[in-house]
């Protein structure tokens, strides 16, 4: 009996050995599941960290590009050219308008009657035979576009 009883405390012994093992096998394995994680996240940060230097270095190159753009515009030019188009749209009154309208039809047509009055038969002879030579001009030259056309097809 003192054998079975014997291979009893071994399997007692086993058994816990076994559970005492599996225990500290899961054990180990959870402290290498947390080491990877901790470099991972720390690879993480270290690949981030100049990307984070770069875009903060991008920012500042960009405000500072801004403040010299601001720096250079020509703002009292800006300023004066407001002016002068507020000066340029401000509206004359109607009555000045009309009396402006009224002068430039009565200078056209006071240029037409001394157009009129100092053409004499010599120059609207002049005028005709120059229109003639024009009228002539153009027909040669549509006749020269034409036979060229043709002799193109």
């Amino acid at each position: 009996m003192e054998t079975g009883h014997h291979h009893h405390q071994w399997w007692k012994m086993t058994r816990f050995s076994f559970r005492t093992a599996t225990i500290v096998v899961c054990f180990f394995n959870l402290v290498t599941a947390l080491l990877l994680v901790q470099a991972f996240l720390s690879a993480a940060s270290i690949r981030k960290s100049p990307a984070r230097h770069s875009q903060s270095v991008h920012l500042r190159y960009i405000r500072e590009s801004e403040e010299l753009r601001q720096a250079m515009e020509p703002l009292e030019l800006i300023k004066r050219v407001r002016e002068i188009q507020q000066e340029t749209y401000v509206e004359a009154d109607p009555v000045q308008q009309k009396d402006t309208k009224q002068t430039a039809a009565a200078d056209l047509i006071t240029r037409l009657s001394n157009i009129r009055s100092y053409s004499d038969s010599g120059s609207l002879k002049a005028l005709e035979e120059w229109r003639k030579r024009k009228m002539e001009r153009a027909r040669q030259r549509q006749l020269g576009k034409n036979g060229t056309a043709a002799s193109q097809a």
